[in-house]
């Protein structure tokens, strides 16, 4: 909890499957100067997932530990899973920036602004949510019922676009055409006169 980091610091949110996380390893790809936050969860890891890269995956006694160590910003249980954003984290990824990225959930999402009012949150939604569907099932990690639950819960996150500052509609085959958007918004609020400046 030593030291502060200081920033922006960008919330990309949205339904599950909606491509957050591609989103990040594109920025990553093209080498864009802003650094990363990696989350912790506690549901197992996917194929070609990496702990410490795409989140630490944790049990729940670890993650039961990071709560009582204050170690989390927020928390949250999805899908009956746990998940939080770790201050290290934050930190980390501010030092590394100039700016951080984080891609907390929705519920998540609401959180960090709550207690970061200054954060820029991005919502990222599929043009229907009936493109949801072939999404999450080509991860072949959730059940049909899982699946279905993921669907009903990404129609009331859609609901909660209102809550963000940007709304970026990610189209089936055209990520490249989404990530030349999130980074215009980045550029665009690093030229603000007023930047919404977050110290942690």
């Amino acid at each position: 909890m030593c030291g502060t980091a200081s920033g922006l610091i960008f919330v990309i949110s949205g339904p599950s499957g909606v491509g957050k996380d591609t989103i990040k390893q594109s920025l990553k790809d093209r080498g864009f100067p802003i650094g990363y936050c990696v989350t912790a969860t506690t549901r197992p890891a996917r194929a070609n997932e990496v702990h410490g890269v795409h989140y630490f995956f944790v049990s729940d006694a670890e993650f039961d530990s990071m709560l009582e160590d204050g170690e989390l910003i927020e928390h949250a249980v999805n899908h009956g899973k746990r998940y939080g954003v770790p201050y290290a984290g934050l930190r980390t990824g501010l030092r590394r920036g100039p700016d951080v990225l984080v891609t907390p959930d929705v519920q998540g999402a609401a959180a960090l602004r709550t207690r970061y009012p200054g954060v820029v949150s991005i919502f990222v939604a599929p043009p229907t949510l009936d493109e949801l569907k072939p999404r999450l099932a080509n991860r072949r990690s959730e059940t049909p019922a899982e699946l279905a639950v993921r669907l009903e819960t990404a129609a009331r996150e859609m609901e909660r676009v209102p809550e963000f500052d940007y709304l970026v509609i990610n189209e089936r085959d055209r990520i490249d055409q989404t990530v030349d958007t999130v980074q215009a918004i980045v550029l665009a609020e690093r030229h603000r006169v007023n930047r919404r400046i977050v110290e942690l």
